[in-house]
């Protein structure tokens, strides 16, 4: 296991907690907080490989990909009344995923021989789409689609810097930590400073 294993994994159980969470959100029981973990978690993931023709997708026969989701929601379930006080953490690993994600979609992307372009589109996908489905299934809007704090252009951000880094002798995992610090610094300060894009 590599390093892009290790975070792509710890960005895993980042947003199956996520998505566990906005169960309770909308009052579900465990089998639904189930679901929302799993589809959070992999949704980007899924979408991507279907796009770029990948199979079987990326989760299928990975045992650590359900193990982590169960986890997670257990994790929520039993400390329900423990998770409020730890919004702040989420949201630093929740960022941290987002930088994690996107740099996973894109060297997948690259590996099956999708074109830098593409590589980083999937790489936004990867790290948003799973959030997005999420909130479709609640019937709600796609946070992702809402007037508010910048998510996905951070992810494009940091795609096209991962890119770009790649085309000079940088070492890989230095290049990964560089990308993925970069887009937790923008999203965290994105955050505070209460940055969005122009309505249309």
């Amino acid at each position: 296991m590599n390093l892009l294993d290790i975070v792509t994994y710890s960005g895993i159980f980042v947003f199956a907690i996520t998505g566990a969470l906005k169960a309770r959100t909308y009052k579900m029981d465990v089998f639904g907080a189930s679901v929302l973990a799993f589809v959070t978690a992999y949704g980007g993931g899924t979408l991507r490989d279907l796009l770029i023709g990948v199979r079987p997708v990326s989760w299928v026969n990975d045992n650590i990909a359900l193990l982590l989701v169960f986890v997670a929601t257990a994790a929520t379930f039993f400390f329900r009344t423990n998770f409020r006080q730890f919004r702040r953490v989420i949201f630093y690993t929740d960022a941290a995923g987002l930088g994690l994600f996107t740099l996973a979609g894109i060297e997948k992307s690259l590996i099956n021989g999708i074109n830098n372009e593409y590589a980083v589109i999937m790489g936004v996908v990867t790290a948003t789409f799973g959030g997005l489905i999420a909130d479709i299934l609640c019937n709600a809007v796609p946070n992702l689609l809402k007037r508010g704090e910048l998510y996905a252009t951070v992810s494009l951000i940091g795609g096209i810097l991962y890119i770009l880094l790649k085309q000079i002798p940088l070492e890989y995992n230095t290049n990964l930590i560089i990308c993925v610090l970069i887009i937790i610094g923008i999203r965290i300060y994105s955050k505070r400073k209460r940055l969005s894009l122009p309505e249309i």
